[in-house]
């Protein structure tokens, strides 16, 4: 039986030197512009230096499930959607205003402190702004580049580029309900499962399924696609859950970012939207209060996760979790793929959405 670790790890190395070698011919190409361009090139090459690897590893399982031989090209067609991640990352931590990402400051807060530091005229924080702004289209018009010189047959790369369209649409909307949700204050579970399905389910786990299958010769409509969304759309959810709580409750040496960081953002998660239809007076005045608190500090931090944890909405989610677990399991039972690739889904199942981020 393939392990959760194993079923990441041997997709997750190629994955990297794919990324690597790919970003090896990108520096000649920004640094024949100027030795300007080397800090920017260097701080996204940081940012993808993280990560689990999740939208490659389904994009391959989703190839492989559907009778798709192991390769480079696949490798590195699935390694682009590492590319078209990170720059949905450093948009959505711009829009956030977050302070850091795996564990460094976001993209935008180390241009912000390039420029401070150097004395330079004008703002240090619309430098950084501009610069993630331009790192992160820059990242998103990677992803078609490394997709079509992946190596993989022309008809299998047009089968795929629709796909891969529309998960650049699919998370355009979710990011843009995330953000409506913030500023109209819709906190109610139906909303927050909406953005979870186009902001984090489809694009994490359905799409990159789909786009394997594609790739590999398998026509829409059929019973693959099907199985793959009966698979991949519980999942989803149920790893964005997990990502509610770790967002609360998490340690930052394990998910990177700041303890609270979805509470000091304003997010209308799940796991809120929850607490607050459950919450007593006193425990919604709690959330309430430090909801979208820029300065919330770690003993806000635990305040606001004492009120959550009272009103049950944790154990509610971890239960959530479970449940869309099992549903994503058992739509693999019938689904017609290979023993390897369900042993491998299976796994990945547990490493999407285990408890340690």
């Amino acid at each position: 039986m393939t392990s959760p670790a194993a079923a990441l790890t041997q997709v997750r190395d190629r994955v990297d030197y794919a990324l690597q070698a790919f970003l090896g011919s990108q520096r000649d190409v920004l640094l024949a512009a100027g030795d300007e361009l080397l800090p920017g090139f260097e701080a996204v090459s940081g940012l993808l230096a993280g990560g689990k690897r999740l939208r490659p590893a389904f994009c391959y399982w989703g190839w492989r499930g559907a009778g798709g031989p192991d390769g480079p090209a696949i490798i590195n067609a699935a390694a682009a959607l590492e590319l078209l991640h990170a720059g949905a990352l450093v948009h959505d931590d711009l829009m956030d205003a977050s302070d850091t990402r795996r564990g460094r400051p976001s993209l935008h807060r180390q241009f912000e402190a390039y420029h401070a530091g150097r004395r330079w005229h004008g703002s240090p924080a619309a430098f950084g702004t501009g610069m993630a702004i331009l790192l992160g289209d820059l990242l998103l018009c990677w992803t078609d580049a490394m997709f079509h010189a992946s190596g993989l047959p022309g008809g299998a790369l047009r089968r795929g580029q629709p796909i891969l369209d529309l998960m650049r649409t699919e998370v355009f909307a979710g990011q843009y309900l995330d953000l409506l949700g913030q500023a109209a204050g819709d906190g109610t579970l139906e909303s927050a499962l909406r953005v979870v399905e186009y902001k984090t389910t489809k694009y994490t786990i359905e799409r990159p399924l789909h786009l394997g299958a594609a790739l590999a010769g398998v026509e829409p409509g059929g019973g693959l696609v099907a199985a793959y969304t009966g698979y991949g759309l519980p999942l989803g959810t149920a790893f964005q859950l997990r990502d509610d709580i770790l967002g609360v409750f998490g340690d930052p040496a394990q998910t990177g970012k700041p303890a609270g960081d979805d509470v000091r953002e304003g997010k209308h998660t799940v796991l809120l939207a929850i607490a607050r239809a459950r919450a007593t007076s006193p425990q919604a005045a709690v959330i309430d209060r430090y909801l979208g608190d820029p300065l919330l500090d770690a003993a806000g931090t635990a305040e606001v996760r004492a009120a959550i944890a009272g009103t049950g909405a944790v154990a509610e989610c971890e239960a959530m979790i479970g449940r869309r677990v099992t549903e994503a399991v058992a739509a693999l039972a019938a689904a017609p793929i290979t023993g390897e690739a369900r042993e491998a889904l299976t796994a990945l199942a547990v490493a999407a959405t285990a408890r340690d981020g």
